[in-house]
């Protein structure tokens, strides 16, 4: 059985044309799948139906084996910015997952500070966001994400509007993170590199559609090196004819 299933989902915004068309798909568990495409093909929007936060026109979405019918624990959610609530401290936008369910325990708050020491943030736990980089600040949004130990993490471009230092030092953070939990992650990106160095699949969506769906057979742990690797440059280049053959080029 697989841990994240889609079958002949579809959805449609009122008034549009369909906007992801009988999607079959899945995500096995403890995998990191990145899905890749241009922009308006339908990957926020599938990513959003695989959250609860949409609900789909035909088809099924399930986790775990569960009918998906609106976001629940066991899905953490990072979006394309940190969203982090500028009256609390790092410590508290952390727990605020908890926080809207319960009162926090001494295991809960714990928990909170050992991501932020593993993100590299326990001196910033007393502070607000307008302290922190954009870079500290997704680490915070990636903590709060963690905090409720998700069975699968599902992410929309977090890391897009950082400098590509940061954002390969955040790549590194996360796939250690999301390994050593056995956190299944599906990864939305335009960045067909990052794809590459995530993941252990990469699908190529394209009119709501989800044409190729490729393997990276690369090594785990990766380091930065990799990418200078022919292994590493080949699938970049399978996967960037695979977008340029969809669009037609």
């Amino acid at each position: 059985m697989a841990f994240l299933d889609m079958q002949g989902v579809s959805y449609t915004y009122p008034g549009w044309p369909p906007v992801v068309q009988r999607v079959d798909w899945d995500i096995a568990q403890g995998e990191f799948h990145c899905l890749v495409g241009r922009s308006g093909c339908g990957k926020t929007t599938l990513l959003k139906l695989a959250a609860g936060l949409l609900q789909p026109d035909e088809g099924r979405v399930s986790l775990q084996g569960q009918v998906v019918r609106q976001p629940g624990p066991g899905t953490g959610f990072v979006f394309q910015a940190p969203t982090l609530l500028d009256w609390l401290t790092v410590l508290d936008n952390v727990l605020l997952p908890v926080t809207l369910q319960r009162q926090p325990t001494a295991q809960d708050v714990a928990r909170a500070e050992q991501l932020l020491t593993q993100m590299g943030l326990a001196s910033h736990s007393s502070h607000y966001p307008r302290q922190l980089s954009g870079g500290q600040q997704s680490r915070v949004a990636i903590a709060r994400a963690l905090v409720l130990e998700p069975a699968i993490l599902l992410m929309d471009e977090p890391f897009a509007a950082l400098d590509a230092i940061t954002r390969e030092e955040l790549q590194d953070e996360l796939q250690a993170m999301c390994r050593a939990r056995g956190t299944s992650v599906f990864f939305v990106t335009h960045d067909i590199a990052e794809a590459v160095y995530l993941a252990d699949r990469v699908a190529v969506m394209e009119g709501g559609r989800i044409r190729h769906d490729i393997r990276v057979e690369l090594p785990r742990s990766r380091t930065q090196d990799v990418r200078y690797s022919a292994a590493f440059n080949a699938i970049c280049a399978e996967l960037r004819q695979a977008m340029d053959q969809e669009d037609g080029r």
